[in-house]
């Protein structure tokens, strides 16, 4: 029995969020600079998201750069808008035969222009597509994110369109950028780090952690259904004890 049959597949994750981790210490222990490792690690996402495919995974988000990565040396900066914009056009066509939908989070105005060119056409193309939805994380981080909500809350506060009273969850959820997408069931971060850097804080409340050792450019798709086994091992009580689970089955 391979690996992918001892997974349920009718209770696999519907939203699984990574934080792609050890690109640039991969391409060290090669001898090779940073961006040696982000070209290797596109492989590794090509391999997950099929892996994603076969276990009926509905949303894949990947935390492809964050609002920190701006203060890493800019020809490593320059050097990941270029694989990003490279490894879009190289692969959409193939990614809209797939059915896969591209999708965005995180402040695209803040990105160079050929990329949000890149990012308008990889949307339009694959818009109506109805299988795994990808989620890029891209100048991205979760306190921007809320920080921006709580601008626009308080606006709508300012205005009389909203009163301060009838703040809660619901309407924070709708300023968020991941209004349309279901909170991740199982966030994963691989390279050995135990942290999540900013990643969904609001979204990731009840959600199941998976770290690895493995760096990301190794990261294949038996990684992933390892990390689903696990998930699948959990007994998730979203602040219940056992037997008001076992109750409610």
């Amino acid at each position: 029995m391979n690996i992918l049959e001892k997974i349920d597949l009718q209770s696999t994750p519907e939203h699984i969020a990574i934080i792609m981790d050890g690109n640039g210490r991969w391409a060290q222990k090669q001898g090779h600079d940073r961006l040696f490792g982000h070209n290797f690690g596109v492989e590794s996402v090509r391999e997950v998201l099929k892996a994603a495919q076969k276990a009926n995974v509905k949303y894949l988000t990947l935390y492809a750069f964050s609002t920190e990565n701006w203060n890493r040396p800019k020809e490593e900066v320059d050097g990941l808008m270029d694989l990003l914009v490279r490894s879009l056009g190289n692969e959409i066509d193939e990614l809209h035969e797939s059915n896969v939908r591209i999708m965005t989070i995180g402040d695209m105005e803040g990105l160079p222009s050929f990329c949000q060119t890149e990012l308008r056409a990889a949307y339009e193309k694959t818009k109506n597509n109805t299988g795994v939805n990808l989620i890029l994380a891209l100048n991205y981080s979760a306190r921007w994110e809320m920080v921006n909500a709580i601008r626009k809350l308080a606006k709508k506060v300012e205005a009389g369109e909203l009163a301060a009273d009838a703040i809660n969850e619901t309407s924070v959820i709708e300023e968020l950028t991941t209004k349309h997408i279901p909170d991740p069931e199982l966030l994963i971060r691989t390279s050995g780090e135990h942290r999540v850097s900013n990643f969904l804080l609001w979204q990731i409340a009840y959600s199941e952690f998976h770290f690895t050792e493995v760096l990301w450019p190794d990261f294949k798709g038996e990684d992933l259904y390892k990390a689903i086994l696990d998930y699948q091992s959990r007994e998730r009580r979203f602040g219940l004890v056992s037997a008001q689970i076992e109750k409610n089955a």
